[in-house]
């Protein structure tokens, strides 16, 4: 069964679009441009086996570039604060702020990479963040060092956003679990590992050069990206604006690009959910590994970087581990949803994700504040609460991104994009309160906060499982409703 293809030349007078019949119904949603039928469209047969694996590769290792920027500088914030004769606290806003940025970057990349197509976009991004990333190796002062550091991170979400499209671009509904969990090790394991790499830089080498490094590692994203990502796009929305006269290009252009768009899909209950769901595992994750070195330093009464960086070798390790089970297991209950269902339903693949989410990262995080509170278990409690939780979230992320790919397919950029903002929004704001939390009230108290957020958010989900798709026509229902009243229908 072949996808069908409405074009149409202006955005608020598109007709809504009938769902298609297919071997596995896909609950679409009727805003998008065409729809998308199922496992048997040719679209996912354009490119090889081959040929998707090394674009899952390439998607991978820039996704690495962003995260890993995020968290290398950890290990040398003394070293920074000390060149720049200020507290820690302050590079720590530098890092919350990085986040803000990579939060906000989605809203205007995912609209873009919808209309220009995949492979330029994650062009350009790849261009300027080696070009930002030189600007912050060089910079002289505080004030260059926040502005080379947010510039970095609005470049580095497109690289994220437009992975996740890309992947929903080539892969079936059914395989893109897997797919994305390798596209997912990359923005885990740069997180967990960018420390352990700084932390090596810094005890031997001048801070400065860990951005040289990440500079290096940007050129060569530049080059595999030019060299090796193809174009994967169905349909680019440029298409549209070619034949209209300037002042309404624009103005459709602008109805396009108005990252209010992204914001306005949040009136769909069940993204909000699963945003807010993403939110949780990446405030746990920034919130746990931001102050390891204030943490456990003087827990284990530790001198240098380089023996706290690796701490962040156990998480870095389970998110490895997690990549080779996390997104086969998110495709397996699909497929068996199916089966019992005899249609596909979008939020079947939610439920792959509740166990881990709701019950074994918020143990592993109790175990792991209140034993280091309470300075019992020695060192290998702590590694190994760490080495389960990074396990646990490539349990999580990848069934909760292939939702958002699975869910309203053609505007797939922009829904993942409308995660990606929330949830670093929250990552900005554990990596700016966890520290000064942690001196207030302990590491034991916060880690139950970040629990608690876990389990919340995991009943929410698994509400979602059971009443997202009536939700999606409720609000499907009165967006009809106010267009034909529009209309005058």
């Amino acid at each position: 069964m072949f996808g069908i293809h409405v074009e149409v030349k202006n955005v608020e007078d598109r007709p809504p679009l009938e769902h298609t019949f297919s071997n596995v119904s896909h609950h679409d949603m009727p805003s998008v441009t065409y729809v998308v039928t199922g496992d048997n469209d040719e679209v996912y047969q354009r490119f090889t086996e081959r040929r998707k694996k090394i674009i899952t590769a390439v998607l991978s290792f820039c996704s690495f570039l962003a995260p890993i920027s995020s968290t290398t500088v950890l290990s040398a914030v003394p070293e920074v604060a000390a060149t720049y004769h200020c507290d820690g606290t302050i590079i720590n806003l530098s890092n919350a702020m990085y986040m803000v940025f990579m939060g906000i970057s989605p809203c205007f990349y995912g609209p873009i990479g919808n209309i220009y197509g995949r492979k330029w976009v994650s062009f350009s991004s790849a261009v300027l963040f080696f070009a930002f990333s030189i600007g912050t190796a060089l910079a002289p002062n505080l004030a260059s060092f926040f502005v080379f550091r947010i510039l970095t991170a609005f470049q580095g979400t497109a690289f994220l956003v437009i992975g996740s499209s890309t992947i929903g671009d080539i892969y079936k509904p059914t395989e893109r679990g897997t797919a994305l969990g390798w596209f997912m090790s990359g923005t885990l394991i740069g997180p967990a590992l960018g420390p352990f790499i700084g932390g090596i830089i810094v005890t031997f080498r001048s801070w400065r050069d860990i951005f040289w490094v990440q500079t290096a590692l940007a050129g060569t994203a530049v080059l595999l990206v030019l060299f090796l990502q193809p174009e994967t796009i169905h349909y680019k929305r440029s298409s549209e604006l070619s034949s209209l006269p300037p002042k309404k290009k624009a103005y459709t252009m602008w109805q396009y690009l108005n990252p209010f768009r992204i914001i306005k899909l949040y009136q769909y209950p069940n993204l909000l959910v699963v945003g807010i769901a993403s939110s949780s595992l990446v405030w746990n994750m920034y919130s746990l590994l931001t102050p390891i070195r204030y943490v456990l330093n003087p827990r284990f009464n530790l001198t240098s970087p380089l023996q706290s960086g690796l701490f962040y070798i156990a998480p870095g390790c389970g998110y490895l581990l997690g990549t080779f089970f996390g997104g086969r297991y998110a495709d397996h209950i699909v497929k068996k949803y199916i089966r019992i269902r005899g249609e596909r339903v979008a939020e079947d693949r939610l439920r792959s994700c509740l166990v881990f989410m709701g019950a074994i990262i918020p143990a592993c995080m109790l175990i792991y504040g209140w034993s280091v509170e309470k300075r019992v278990g020695g060192i290998a409690l702590p590694v190994i609460m760490m080495f389960l939780q990074g396990v646990a979230q490539l349990f999580c992320f990848p069934s909760l991104n292939t939702y958002c790919l699975d869910v309203m397919q053609k505007r797939s950029a922009e829904v993942v994009a409308g995660n990606y903002m929330l949830r670093y929004m929250f990552a900005a704001a554990g990596s700016a309160v966890c520290l000064p939390a942690i001196r207030k009230i302990g590491v034991g108290w916060f880690s139950t906060i970040s629990a608690l957020f876990l389990v919340v958010a995991a009943g929410m989900t698994y509400v979602t499982t059971i009443y997202g798709r009536g939700w999606r026509d409720a609000v499907d229902a009165k967006k009809m409703a106010r267009k034909e009243g529009e209309n005058g229908v």
